[in-house]
């Protein structure tokens, strides 16, 4: 799978926010595996993000943001692949920076948001990659249609959040989906039938 790399300033854009960079403070989150204990997690949506990106034409490879999902993580650390997730994803928090395309992309030849203001993935097995590294399948729903997907997750870094002390842990995952097998939108290869996606998944105890 082809996997893209977004810079932070471009995330930064498409929100319309800033961002403060603290100068030799350690993080209270780390890489360490040892500070993450099983039980179930909440998304944390203030930090959770699912980054889209497709191709346009063949002349740019453009990309959004849909933000706030919910859901539940129960993670199994004696048994990582008894764990599970499940995610509500509210497409009405789509953006793209450019108010003329979010409007055309909740039509209903794409999203059509409002029939279908939820999208979800539920997983459905989880395999271990190493440390760090897993393997999820699950089914993802857009548009009431369900598919199968695989994303290749990430351990990102677990910890106590200092502003109120509840356990946090963070995952990268990236896919790729067909925006055809959902039904949505303009011709291939006019508008580029894979969608990549990089999602930014945190979850707190």
């Amino acid at each position: 799978m082809r996997k893209f790399l977004i810079p932070a300033a471009a995330l930064i854009a498409i929100a319309g926010g800033s961002v403060v960079i603290a100068q030799g403070a350690a993080t209270p989150g780390t890489k360490d595996v040892a500070k993450v204990t099983g039980g179930t997690y909440a998304v944390e949506p203030s930090h959770t993000q699912i980054v889209f990106a497709y191709d346009h034409m063949g002349f740019t490879n453009n990309l959004g943001v849909i933000a706030q999902p919910t859901g539940t993580l129960t993670l199994d650390k004696a048994n990582p692949a008894a764990s599970k997730v499940s995610i509500e994803v509210p497409i009405a928090n789509l953006t793209t920076g450019i108010p003329a395309l979010n409007e055309h992309l909740a039509k209903p030849e794409f999203f059509d948001v409002a029939k279908f203001p939820k999208a979800t993935f539920v997983s459905t097995g989880v395999k271990t990659d190493g440390p760090t590294g897993a393997t999820i399948t699950g089914n993802l729903t857009i548009k009431g249609i369900t598919k199968p997907v695989t994303l290749d997750a990430e351990f990102y870094g677990a910890g106590a959040n200092p502003m109120n002390k509840k356990e946090n842990i963070g995952f990268v995952a990236t896919g790729t989906i067909k925006r055809s097998d959902f039904g949505m939108g303009m011709a291939v290869p006019v508008v580029g039938d894979a969608v990549e996606l990089k999602i930014i998944a945190a979850f707190q105890k």
